[in-house]
């Protein structure tokens, strides 16, 4: 049984939510978001809340609570129902607050720069590294050593600085590359162990 799922999803002042049968879009202060989950569930608006319901299917309606748990409509519905609660509030979180994804480098030499929207980052290769921004996605770099990704949709910031770490990911022996912010880099000896 989903705990999470069952939570409702709190809509703040300012955000209006429009339900479409499995479509839901969240427009807010800082932008607009559109998603569309699995026939299985049935989301609601009740109020100033979201609420993500199992569905009796069709021929279970005789059938009590417990034994309704027990069929694969029910199970089915079930797995999907915790995920789609917590998409549809991260969906209300990103119109709203924004996510963001902190990023840094250690190494002689690696920094980044800003050039218009897009990032360039100097990482130890022969030519620097060109990143456009993509749609959605801004980049912050408050000194020439951090990163800041920030976007609205949770999985296109996190997929955007996997994408910014990939290019020189840390090494294990002195932590050169990019990594996230309070990222634990398990390190290697090397040499010194013999």
């Amino acid at each position: 049984m989903s705990r999470i799922g069952k939570k409702p999803v709190q809509i703040p002042a300012g955000v209006t939510v429009t339900i479409n049968g499995t479509t839901v879009a969240v427009k807010g202060p800082k932008g607009e978001l559109e998603r569309t989950f699995s026939n299985l569930l049935v989301i609601e608006q009740e109020g100033d809340e979201i609420i993500v319901k199992i569905p009796r299917t069709p021929g279970t309606e005789d059938l009590s609570h417990e034994d309704f748990k027990l069929t694969k409509a029910y199970k089915a519905a079930n797995a999907q129902q915790g995920l789609t609660r917590t998409l549809i509030h991260n969906m209300v979180v990103g119109v709203t607050e924004g996510w963001e994804k902190k990023l840094e480098m250690t190494g002689v030499g690696y920094r980044a720069t800003l050039k218009g929207a897009d990032l360039e980052l100097s990482l130890g290769y022969s030519n620097p590294i060109s990143y456009p921004a993509p749609a959605g996605i801004t980049f912050e770099v408050p000194d020439n050593t951090h990163i800041n990704v920030k976007g609205i949709a949770k999985e296109q910031v996190g997929q955007v600085a996997a994408e910014i770490r990939a290019k020189r990911p840390p090494e294990p022996y002195k932590g050169k590359g990019v990594h996230y912010v309070g990222e634990h880099i398990r390190r290697k000896l090397g040499k010194a162990a013999k």
